[in-house]
């Protein structure tokens, strides 16, 4: 299990962070300027539309579904990096900032995969990637209900353990669908 699974999950993340770290070089840090809830917005879009080309095999954007799993780890390790860094911290980071947070929260992330990995015996093997393009829209309308109570929760994990799991299922979805 662990060997497969730890390479494989490398190999996805690679990729993640090679275009998030292109797109940090044309762009900067343009992502500090958002809130957190339009993060958790932005997620939802890139499930909703990877749910519609399920559904619909219709494709007029010309992207498919690989990159919007793809924006989805993105995204949620944004939302991890902007719950750690204050508004006062300045909007432009340095790329080398940018790529110790981005392993810090994907190493983190990775830790708690294998965790749920030992529990569950890897189940997400034998999941449909539908049902993981599923999982993760549970998972944005769990943190946009908490986002709506202020952050406050009575007896779920909170935000950050979600975007966490959004995470994970993204990349077993990018593995099932062969991304190296």
């Amino acid at each position: 299990m662990a060997k497969g699974t730890s390479l494989e999950y490398d190999e996805v993340i690679a990729v993640c962070k090679s275009l998030f770290l292109k797109k940090t070089k044309d762009y900067g840090t343009a992502w500090r300027i958002l809130r957190l809830s339009s993060i958790t917005d932005q997620i939802f879009i890139k499930a909703q539309r990877i749910r519609t080309l399920e559904e619909t095999k219709v494709n007029k954007v010309g992207e498919d579904i690989t990159s919007e799993y793809i924006g989805i780890v993105n995204y949620c390790v944004i939302a991890l990096m902007q719950m750690e860094l204050r508004t006062e911290d300045p909007y432009e980071l340095e790329l080398e900032l940018v790529n110790t947070l981005f392993e810090q929260h994907v190493n983190t992330t990775k830790e708690l995969m294998f965790a749920k990995n030992h529990d569950y015996g890897e189940a997400w093997r034998d999941m449909r990637i539908s049902s993981l393009t599923d999982l993760i829209l549970m998972k944005i309308l769990r943190v946009k209900q908490i986002e709506d109570n202020a952050g406050q929760t009575v007896v779920s994990e909170g935000i950050a353990a979600n975007y966490q799991d959004m995470i994970n299922y993204a990349v077993f979805a990018l593995i099932k669908l062969g991304v190296k």
